[in-house]
């Protein structure tokens, strides 16, 4: 690797999005200097609302910031599913008082762009914390004095004792860990967010997450912004996808998925901007993260589909096992080979039931029929297949027990 210039850090952390910005500060606020790049010109975060579960929250509250994220958040009271083309109820959960008790936490909706803020003026505000911005890695490789380099497109190189890689879903440093390529679900999203008194009575009544599960596609709205706004998500299978071409998922086939949609459904259509289509992708779990001085966090370890709303949770769940990895073992290497064996396998249970997940949200048929029908005696307040996800680490640890 050879360059016109060489830059040499104690710990380099690669993308500045929600899993590296946590990652950093939480390393700073022991006592690590770490050195954060980013590919933007500028710090920032895409999209619109993010679901926090109390496992999430735990990680914000470690890192000092929760305070300032619910400043402007909102606490659902329920997480509600309905059938999108009969408008019935499917089942409920309870997000009030017996939910924050068994938790500790509450459930809460922000805006992505609220959430990176803070931990992005966190990481500003801590001396051990600097950031730059417009380095695009092209890749990263061990060196023979056990520490790590990474390389940019104009030619810089980054020589550090730990790196980590948090990339996102096409990271550049994934690639000295494992050759693989990206999943098309063949699903695409569209996204809007409107001021709530533009919404029906009933939205913008008490805060409700409400998720309405249809044929191949699905519609998730809350509110944001302390209830200013409210966020539309609108996902749909497109028949006309091919890795050969980017016409799939227009707007003429989310109108024709969504027109079999019950009233409200159909009215969410208006709230979406429709000059953003999302395309989704995963990649298939993998059980190693780690090269020597190398390891993948957030999305690019473990990209999943949205589909049980945990992708930015899981990432900050890594953040913190991590930091602990790291300041509790004698080098990088044994440290990313602790935070590895307690993740990577409870991460690969997510990504897989994502997908079911995803499964059994767009199901038609008998299986809709048979999926409401099991659902309709669920108790809201029955939170023991959720302990699993939800719980924060430090009461479920790498111990934890999972219900499949």
């Amino acid at each position: 690797m050879s360059s016109t210039e060489t830059h040499q850090v104690e710990t380099l952390v690669v993308g500045g999005g929600i899993a590296g910005l946590a990652t950093a500060l939480g390393l700073a606020r022991q006592g690590r200097a770490v050195h954060v790049i980013e590919r933007a010109e500028r710090f920032g975060e895409v999209g619109a609302g993010i679901q926090l579960a109390p496992n999430a929250m735990a990680v914000l509250d470690s890192l000092g910031v929760m305070d300032a994220i619910m400043q402007d958040a909102v606490l659902p009271q329920k997480k509600r599913y309905l059938d999108a083309v009969t408008g019935e109820e499917i089942a409920t959960i309870d997000l009030g008082p017996q939910f924050v008790e068994r938790y500790g936490y509450p459930y809460v909706v922000t805006h992505r762009a609220d959430l990176h803020g803070a931990l992005l003026r966190g990481c500003r505000d801590h001396e051990l914390v600097t950031l730059e911005t417009d380095r695009a890695v092209t890749g990263a490789r061990n060196l023979d004095d056990g520490r790590a380099g990474v390389e940019c497109a104009d030619g810089m190189i980054y020589v550090a004792d730990a790196v980590i890689g948090a990339d996102g879903l096409r990271s550049a440093v994934r690639p000295l860990v494992v050759d693989d390529a990206t999943v098309p679900s063949e699903y695409v999203a569209y996204r809007g967010t409107v001021p709530v008194e533009t919404v029906s009575a009933e939205a913008a009544q008490t805060p409700t997450v409400l998720c309405w599960l249809g044929p191949q596609m699905h519609l998730i709205q809350y509110p944001l912004r302390g209830g200013k706004l409210y966020n539309n998500v609108a996902v749909f299978r497109s028949e006309w996808y091919s890795p050969d071409h980017d016409d799939w998922g227009t707007e003429a086939e989310l109108d024709a998925r969504f027109a079999r949609c019950c009233t409200q459904v159909q009215q969410a259509g208006r709230y979406l901007n429709r000059d953003i289509r999302w395309p989704m992708y995963d990649r298939e779990p993998i059980s190693t993260w780690t090269q020597g001085a190398v390891t993948l966090i957030g999305d690019a370890a473990h990209p999943m589909l949205q589909y049980l709303a945990q992708g930015g949770a899981q990432s900050l769940d890594d953040s913190l096992a991590l930091v602990e990895a790291m300041v509790s073992e004698p080098s990088a290497h044994a440290a990313f080979r602790r935070y590895e064996a307690q993740r990577a396998a409870h991460t690969g249970t997510v990504q897989r039931l994502a997908r079911v997940a995803g499964e059994l949200f767009h199901i038609d048929g008998v299986g809709r029929a048979l999926r409401n029908a099991a659902f309709a005696d669920h108790d809201p307040t029955d939170y023991t297949s959720l302990d699993w996800m939800f719980m924060p680490w430090a009461k479920a640890g790498p111990s934890r027990s999972y219900p499949y």
